[in-house]
């Protein structure tokens, strides 16, 4: 996993509908910015799987 310096964090964001469906979901990784972002990032983002933007929620 890269290393990123200063307040940002690599994230990995994976699919919530996928998931729910039993299929393989999708995952994407990104940064965020530690201090500005407390919670958990949640944006859509497209699932080849299902062939549709879906809503990607940030895992631990």
């Amino acid at each position: 996993m890269p290393q990123i310096k200063g307040k940002r964090v690599v994230v990995t964001m994976e699919c919530t509908e996928a998931r729910a469906q039993g299929l393989p979901p999708s995952r994407y990784m990104t940064t965020k910015n530690k201090s500005k972002q407390s919670g958990r990032l949640e944006k859509k983002k497209y699932n080849p799987f299902l062939r549709k933007h879906t809503l990607h929620r940030e895992v631990k």
